[in-house]
């Protein structure tokens, strides 16, 4: 990768996983986005948990984020796209659930 995008490495990660997976959405014909709430509810408390635990261990040194492939701004000592990462990845990780169980259902749908 040219030394002038490598920053946005962990982005790109994050952009290509949202790109795979949200198709899913409308080839299922699910309600995950038309639920905001529940979505909301399933998502952000796990998400602050980990965002904690990771700025305790970031600030242990336990681990760190390449400043390479990462954009330059931080919060807490974590750069934004951890935060997105806590979002991003839980979520497609639900829509590929409700996706399975959609194409479950079909299958056992005389």
């Amino acid at each position: 990768m040219a030394d002038g995008w490598r920053h946005a490495s962990y982005a790109a990660m994050l952009a290509l996983v949202l790109i795979a997976v949200l198709p899913l959405h409308h080839y299922y014909r699910l309600n995950t986005l038309r639920q905001p709430a529940r979505l909301f509810r399933a998502v952000i408390p796990v998400a602050v948990v980990f965002v904690i635990w990771d700025i305790v261990a970031a600030a242990a040194g336990e681990w760190r984020f390449d400043p390479a492939q990462t954009f330059g701004f931080r919060l807490w000592g974590l750069p934004l796209e951890e935060y997105a990462f806590f979002v991003v990845i839980p979520f497609a990780g639900i829509l590929t659930f409700e996706a399975v169980a959609a194409a479950v259902s079909r299958r056992h749908t005389p």
